[in-house]
């Protein structure tokens, strides 16, 4: 496994996000813990040693499987990062309390990289309006977090605006191969590269949509490469050809692509690319953006939904009708094994969503386009 500096440690190039474990029952909410526990060890066994989690992950209960998932020695083998929830920060005094409830869902003493979760500039504000330096003075000094940072979900000029506020350790932003000019994008990861920040990947595979095999014309691409590799590796590869990257969060769930990840880690280097495939990847990139509808990148921060409608499992399958060009087998597939009750058109049109997401997707509108092309 590579290693790049993080601050003061030198972290695994490859990280495990625990957002997206194997559940049961299609159940957000109950993790399949057997099976998520030896995904987690595996990795951390084969040299993964960044562990990435939050307070909302798996309707709350990610951070306190991944505590149980530390014990028996795991927990000394690597650095552990969560994020603080900052839509649920009302004074000072909450970010100790929430931080403390952390630390003991997560059975340790310290956050080794402890993040302001999905800043923009309504959290942003409101933290600093609550005295965030002071609460981030006094928990380093406490010991109780030894880096801090933030993860971003907002415009270029606010992540300028939050990287220039502070000396941060580390900083978190939504990138791959598609997503270039997005939020902060290429551009933030080369200012906070000028500034010494070293930053980590989210969304490498654009929730596992980059990782799709057999897509026609896309695996006709990446064929005229001499150097083979998937679909998931080719936009790993594309992030850590870069230096500024520190470390590639993927959400994992499955041990082959757990261990095909972890392959390609050991291969990785700043540079690695050649200008034949940097082509590869862009032509495959004006691909993908010619075919999808809707950017939702399943972070299913807009669930759950009152009224029970599935948001991200809808634009999954409207996106994949024109992905795959194939809008009756999504149709048939739709129907099929999306529970009635989570359709589109049970949108009631409150709104709840669209204040959530970070995407900034206009949720209802998009909702109704998914009923009008699935509808019986």
């Amino acid at each position: 496994m590579k290693h790049r500096q993080l601050g003061k440690n030198k972290v695994s190039i490859l990280g495990f996000g625990c957002m997206r474990l194997p559940v049961i029952n299609d159940d957000y909410g109950n993790i399949d813990e057997e099976e998520a526990r030896k995904q987690v060890r595996y990795a951390i066994d084969h040299g993964v040693n960044y562990i990435d989690t939050a307070y909302p992950y798996h309707q709350e209960k990610s951070e306190e499987f991944v505590g149980r998932t530390l014990q028996d020695g795991y927990r000394e083998k690597v650095f552990l990062a969560t994020k603080c929830p900052s839509w649920l920060i009302r004074s000072r005094s909450d970010m100790d309390k929430y931080l403390d409830i952390q630390l003991e869902r997560l059975q340790t003493d310290h956050i080794d990289y402890y993040l302001l979760h999905a800043l923009n500039k309504k959290y942003w504000d409101n933290y600093v309006k609550h005295e965030v330096f002071d609460f981030i003075k006094k928990a380093k000094a406490s010991g109780k977090i030894r880096h801090i940072g933030f993860s971003f979900h907002d415009e270029y000029p606010v992540f300028e605006e939050i990287l220039n506020s502070y000396d941060w350790d580390f900083c978190q932003i939504q990138m791959n191969y598609f997503d270039e000019e997005y939020q902060a994008g290429l551009k933030g990861l080369k200012l906070a590269g000028e500034k010494g920040i070293g930053v980590i990947i989210m969304e490498p595979l654009r929730g596992g949509r980059l990782a799709q095999q057999g897509l026609g014309e896309i695996t006709e691409v990446w064929e005229e490469a001499e150097e083979k590799h998937s679909s998931a590796g080719w936009a790993l590869r594309y992030l850590w050809d870069y230096p500024e990257v520190r470390t590639i969060l993927s959400g994992m769930n499955d041990m082959d692509h757990i261990k095909e990840n972890i392959a390609e880690a050991k291969t990785a280097e700043v540079g690695m690319l050649t200008e034949k495939e940097k082509g590869l990847i862009n032509r495959v990139k004006h691909i993908y953006k010619s075919r999808i509808k809707v950017d939702c990148t399943n972070c299913k921060y807009c669930m759950p939904c009152p009224y029970g409608v599935d948001i991200p499992g809808n634009f999954s399958f409207y996106n994949n009708a024109f992905i795959f060009d194939d809008i009756e087998h999504f149709k048939n597939a739709y129907h099929g094994q999306m529970k009635a009750e989570s359709l589109a058109n049970m949108c009631q049109a409150c709104g709840q969503c669209e204040s959530l997401c970070p995407q900034n997707i206009q949720i209802i509108h998009e909702l109704e386009n998914v009923w009008e092309l699935f509808k019986k």
